[in-house]
């Protein structure tokens, strides 16, 4: 199979809770993008459920993707090849999206791709900015991970460093709920610092000058100790202080990262990247430095299937289709068993 400009890719995602569709031409041009989100169904929970989430998706998944190619002004018989994401994520969520895709790809006789999700976050920033400079330096942070990693061009990069414990999203999330000050916790923090002084209390930043990897735990344990002595301490106050130092460890480490491998841009991506200090600072601080700084949209920060579509058709382009006989792999990393090859095979 040709894989060129107008190659049409199906994109489907639901590892988590978010049920989304999208039809991407050419890897990079955004026909349709829909995402259906769970939020209000998880809310009263304080997190997401994993067997209330594959319910959900099971419901949504079929009306999403018809829209998606609705809204896209096409026919299904335009979309040349299905890309469905296959992990990491919840495994009921996963199994609904790889279930639904390989349905598609096998009724429209059309490739089918199975697309790491955090690869994905990688490409977000390439559908807003095609011609994006490389090497770049990515900062990959969301509630599961959060990654430097060193992409030379589509689909060729090497991880430079990774949490040891906590991901920032999952502080961020932790800290909301301990607050509580809302759901989901990285727009509640977001919010709430709006509000307070970012320099009312000092936290530590762990591992500042100590590598690339990243540690957020003892941070997160500070924020609840200074809590639990100052009970009266105003929870926007908290909040500002603690995201200040969540954002200084990711800038700095990133703005590092870039400056030893001689990085021409440095991308944020996943759905801490939609944070606006951590936005901010990234763009004041790397453009000082020299570096294009490239912010996808806040739409493509968080999951979507746009991204699945789009590294759907550079993984095809590059390395051809997956076998159908492709599962759902919960715990896929990012490197050391990326999926390529015509099965599958994790390498």
């Amino acid at each position: 199979m040709h894989i060129d400009n107008s190659t049409v890719v199906l994109g489907i995602e639901s590892s988590c809770d978010e049920t989304a569709a999208a039809i991407v031409m050419g890897g990079n041009d955004v026909l349709s993008s829909v995402v259906s989100s769970q939020i209000d169904i998880h809310a009263k929970f304080g997190g997401v459920v994993p067997e209330v989430a594959s319910r959900a998706h099971l419901e949504l998944m079929q009306p999403v993707i018809n829209e998606a190619i609705q809204l896209a002004g096409i026919g299904a018989e335009r979309i040349n090849a299905v890309a469905t994401t296959i992990g990491p994520g919840l495994i009921g969520a996963l199994l609904v999206g790889v279930s639904a895709g390989k349905a598609m790809a096998y009724g429209l006789g059309v490739p089918f791709i199975g697309v790491n999700h955090l690869e994905a976050h990688l490409y977000a920033a390439l559908l807003e900015e095609p011609h994006l400079p490389f090497p770049a330096v990515v900062l990959l942070v969301s509630g599961g991970n959060t990654l430097l990693v060193h992409m030379t061009a589509p689909g060729e990069y090497s991880l430079l460093g990774a949490t040891i414990d906590d991901a920032a999203g999952e502080a961020f999330d932790k800290i909301a709920r301990f607050l509580d000050i809302g759901y989901p916790g990285g727009p509640a923090i977001d919010a709430a610092a709006q509000l307070g002084n970012p320099q009312s209390i000092e936290f530590p930043r762990a591992m500042l000058h100590d590598g690339l990897d990243f540690s957020f735990s003892g941070l997160k344990t500070s924020v609840i100790n200074y809590v639990r002595k100052n009970p009266d301490v105003a929870s926007h106050d908290i909040a500002a202080s603690f995201q200040c130092a969540v954002v200084d460890v990711l800038v700095i480490k990133t703005l590092r990262a870039a400056q030893q491998v001689g990085a021409k841009s440095i991308v944020l991506g996943g759905g801490v990247a939609a944070n606006s200090l951590l936005r901010s600072e990234m763009q004041r601080v790397g453009s000082g430095a020299g570096f294009h700084v490239a912010l996808p949209s806040k739409a493509m920060c968080t999951d979507n299937a746009a991204m699945i579509a789009s590294a759907g058709w550079y993984r095809l382009r590059d390395h051809g289709p997956s076998g159908l006989d492709i599962g759902a792999i919960p715990h896929l990393s990012l490197t050391g068993s990326t999926v390529r090859g015509n099965r599958g095979e994790r390498k």
